[in-house]
């Protein structure tokens, strides 16, 4: 998978049964665009007792595919497991190419010989960590599939990456969202551990999800494995265009959820503060106070809108999807110059922080926005230093009001202004 998308997609650790979900990226191979997907090992006794449901997404995986990148092990030989694959490759009638892997040398060629007893022709004989016979693959597979349509994937409206902490009921959201049963739900905690991306289609527009890894405690994580989906799930964020922030309203906010709130703050990320689980919650009187006790202990995600749901009924997940692009066009938006230079003219009027002891007030002279997603506004000042944080907590605060844009942060840069030298 890695190999032929020229990226790393999918975790990569000498433990097998690592994959669980179907992972999946679209590549373009000779003009031609096709959507890999890398499925768990079959029959892999899986360590947290997931072996039949990564069995049954490999069954859909099958169901769904044109053709199958049958990988077989050249330094193993033929295996029982391989034997019962190719049995049930030749049931589903589907294409089969045969793929005979970690050939790091010409030496270990003859060895793939004995997989031909499978009947699906020849190996392609290749290394995927070495890149040997990479071209000669995506060679095969283009053949294999030229029959079918070329023309390049409708593009995504928007991509949503769903985080929170583990068991929170991330993938069960995912599968409500799109409505189907596309990634593993299970109590286990941890079951997902690949940033999985779900292309499902909305009202004739196609949209990414992105299932992320349950986040927690550095000092927690057991192994590689754990660490690289914490890692997966960092940078999903800062993929996403919109982030749905998925609390689990049975457990306290934890210290996880602030570091999580931080990092979506510190991205600059659109989100929504997803509650999940709702119809468990105790010992809360109303979603305004439990709104009231997130504003208190998520200080820097305090303009996110929030959606209380339960997501194993789908329940509110039509009104969080249609609210995530509400927040994206917000964060999209080109504020016009003349209602931006009222706003600042409105701000800069505003006589707060800085003093005489800290050396003089901060003045704002002029401004512009620069960027869109996050918006990012340019302000030109006397002395940047005496721009504060919490000077810039209370500007952001009123241009968010000031220009409609309350629920999406904005990135402020600031800048001294030029003095012509006489």
């Amino acid at each position: 998978m890695n190999a032929l998308s020229g990226r790393m997609i999918s975790i990569v650790e000498p433990t097998a049964g690592v994959t669980r979900d179907r992972v999946s990226v679209i590549v373009n191979l000779h003009e031609r665009y096709i959507e890999l997907v890398d499925m768990g090992g079959y029959g892999i006794v899986d360590s947290d007792a997931l072996s039949e449901h990564v069995e049954n997404q490999i069954h859909r995986g099958i169901a769904l595919s044109n053709l199958a990148l049958f990988v077989v092990d050249v330094r193993d030989g033929v295996m029982p497991l391989d034997v019962t694959i190719a049995e049930l490759l030749r049931k589903s009638g589907l294409k089969v190419l045969l793929v005979a892997n970690k050939c790091d040398s010409p030496r270990l060629f003859p060895n793939a010989g004995e997989f031909a007893k499978f009947g699906f022709g020849e190996p392609v004989c290749v290394s995927a960590t070495q890149n040997v016979n990479k071209a000669l693959l995506m060679e095969r597979i283009a053949e294999a599939v030229e029959h079918l349509p070329a023309e390049a994937p409708e593009k995504e409206v928007m991509k949503i990456a769903v985080v929170g902490k583990r068991n929170a009921g991330k993938s069960t959201l995912i599968n409500a969202i799109c409505g189907q049963d596309r990634v593993i739900v299970s109590e286990i905690p941890g079951t997902t551990r690949d940033a999985v991306d779900v292309r499902f289609e909305k009202d004739g527009r196609i949209f990414l999800a992105i299932d992320t890894a349950g986040v927690r405690k550095k000092s927690s994580l057991a192994g590689d494995i754990e660490f690289y989906s914490y890692t997966r799930a960092m940078r999903s964020v800062q993929r996403a265009d919109v982030v749905l922030f998925l609390i689990d309203s049975t457990l306290k906010i934890s210290q996880v959820d602030k570091k999580l709130a931080h990092l979506i703050a510190e991205e600059y990320k659109p989100c929504i503060l997803v509650v999940n689980k709702w119809d468990l919650a105790k010992d809360v009187a109303s979603t305004d106070d439990y709104a009231e006790y997130l504003g208190k202990v998520l200080t820097g995600l305090r303009h996110a809108p929030i959606a209380f749901t339960t997501a194993k009924d789908a329940k509110n997940v039509q009104s969080v999807l249609d609210l995530a692009a509400e927040l994206y066009k917000q964060a999209s938006v080109k504020i016009s110059t003349g209602k931006l230079n009222k706003a600042i003219k409105m701000l800069a009027e505003e006589r707060v922080g800085g003093s005489r002891k800290k050396g003089g007030y901060p003045k704002i002279y002029y401004g512009t926005q620069v960027a869109a997603n996050p918006v990012s506004l340019l302000l030109f000042v006397n002395r940047p230093e005496l721009f504060d944080e919490t000077y810039q907590r209370f500007a952001i605060g009123r241009l968010r009001e000031w220009l409609g844009i309350e629920e999406v942060p904005i990135r402020l840069l600031l800048r001294a202004r030029r003095t012509m030298q006489k």
